[in-house]
């Protein structure tokens, strides 16, 4: 007697196949908006940035392990492969402000939110580590949940451990994930970072310039002296790529102080006064 054949949303082969994949691409969209819409979460401010930055104490430790190394070789001249570590060291002692700027960052923001109605400008990461775990920290250390947007990489990507499970979500599709970057942001802000910061910037700016968004999104890019020396915006103007106004599309900041006080003017005057 022939068994009962198997529906087909039961069947783990066929949903893992290239014939499944728009329903994969529709799981990634339906998934994340039903949990969303069960924990009332409607609004985000989102932190993007360097998935390599470290904190200020790891760095250190970083830099002091390659000291040590230095130091027990016992030779007169320094080998060059330890020199070009303890010049990495250094770097990343450096960019490491950038880490802890954005764990103050998150933080402020999120002890603000919770003086205002239920889940409103929720903190969002893309999960990992570097800014993205600050982020998530900062968020923690008020006391506030926020969420983590991961994604499958072969290298690098990993959830941070100050994401609550409810709001740790996995992706296989990076144009899933942007989605639900930006759909729910009312904010962004743009910490230091290289090809993947970069691109999700790049696009959000595409997104406002164009007037694809039926909203106002505030976006702040973190650290002048990096951006600056980055992306010549200035340039793009004079040589006519970009026209004077578009960079009035984001605002430059220099501390978690200055970037929290613009934040909350704006989403103040945009989305909490009736």
């Amino acid at each position: 007697m022939s068994s009962e054949p198997q529906k087909a949303y039961k069947d783990l082969e066929f949903l893992t196949s290239p014939d499944a994949r728009t329903v994969r691409l529709l799981a990634e969209y339906l998934h994340p908006q039903r949990r969303l819409r069960q924990l009332r979460v409607k609004d985000t401010i989102v932190f993007f940035g360097s998935a390599r930055l470290r904190s200020r104490a790891d760095a250190q430790a970083e830099k002091e392990l390659v000291i040590s190394a230095i130091q027990g070789t016992g030779k007169v001249k320094t080998p060059k492969i330890l020199l070009d570590q303890l010049q990495s060291a250094e770097t990343m002692l450096e960019m490491s402000r950038y880490y802890e700027d954005a764990v103050e960052l998150a933080r402020l923001l999120s002890e603000w939110s919770l003086t205002l109605s239920q889940n409103r400008f929720v903190i969002c990461s893309g999960g990992g580590p570097g800014i993205m775990e600050a982020a998530n920290r900062g968020a923690h250390l008020a006391g506030a949940k926020s969420i983590g947007l991961n994604i499958s990489l072969p290298f690098e990507q990993f959830s941070n451990k100050y994401i609550p499970p409810e709001l740790n979500f996995e992706f296989h599709y990076f144009f899933m994930r942007k989605f639900w970057f930006v759909y729910p942001s009312k904010a962004l802000v743009v910490f230091p970072g290289g090809f993947g910061t970069m691109d999700e910037l790049m696009e959000v700016l595409t997104l406002v310039q164009t007037e694809k968004l039926r909203k106002d999104v505030f976006i702040v890019l973190y650290g002048g002296d990096f951006w600056n020396k980055i992306i010549n915006f200035d340039e793009l103007v004079r040589r006519g790529v970009i026209s004077p106004g578009d960079l009035q599309l984001f605002k430059t900041c220099n501390t978690p102080k200055e970037a929290f006080n613009y934040l909350k003017r704006q989403l103040t005057d945009r989305y909490l006064r009736k």
